[in-house]
């Protein structure tokens, strides 16, 4: 008795087929926005500014690293100290994930940390941060409510 051993491995049809209609299909829509056929999907701010939504509040802070690792929070406009930021406390380490990827694009473009940034809350209730000074913009609430709170704590009252 001869028992037959096959180490030829094959991709049924049906997969190989499905991944290149998906692979092509991404390429297709890929092209259809380039040339302007398709729209992008929306971009916030122009969203909420043809939508006419208002700020409800808006504080212009500041970030300054302290000696010993944490990482002060300032309202530009009082002075007032908003949060001093540790590592270990929940949210602390999303704030200072965030700032630091500002900091960077800063760096990058020649631009030091003086500029404030503008958090804004929103009628509609998002939350964004702005960096005015290299044009970059968040939007807070991507990230999930948790994370989204970390910084709609540093509004005053913690309006978020």
């Amino acid at each position: 008795m001869s028992l037959v051993h096959d180490h030829e491995q094959t991709i049924p049809k049906g997969a190989l087929t499905s991944a290149l209609v998906l692979v092509v299909t991404a390429l297709a829509l890929t092209t259809l926005v380039k040339v302007g056929v398709l729209s992008r999907e929306a971009v916030p701010a122009l969203a909420r500014s043809e939508a006419h939504v208002a700020p409800v509040v808006v504080r212009q802070i500041s970030f300054t690293d302290r000696a010993d690792g944490a990482v002060v929070v300032r309202d530009v406009t009082t002075g007032e100290t908003v949060r001093v930021l540790v590592d270990g406390v929940p949210g602390n380490g999303f704030v200072r994930g965030v700032m630091r990827g500002m900091a960077r694009e800063r760096h990058i473009r020649g631009v030091g940390m003086a500029p404030p940034f503008t958090l804004t809350l929103w009628k509609n209730r998002t939350l964004s941060l702005e960096d005015k000074s290299t044009g970059r913009s968040i939007e807070l609430g991507s990230f999930g409510p948790d994370n989204r709170a970390a910084f709609a704590a540093l509004l005053p009252g913690g309006a978020g």
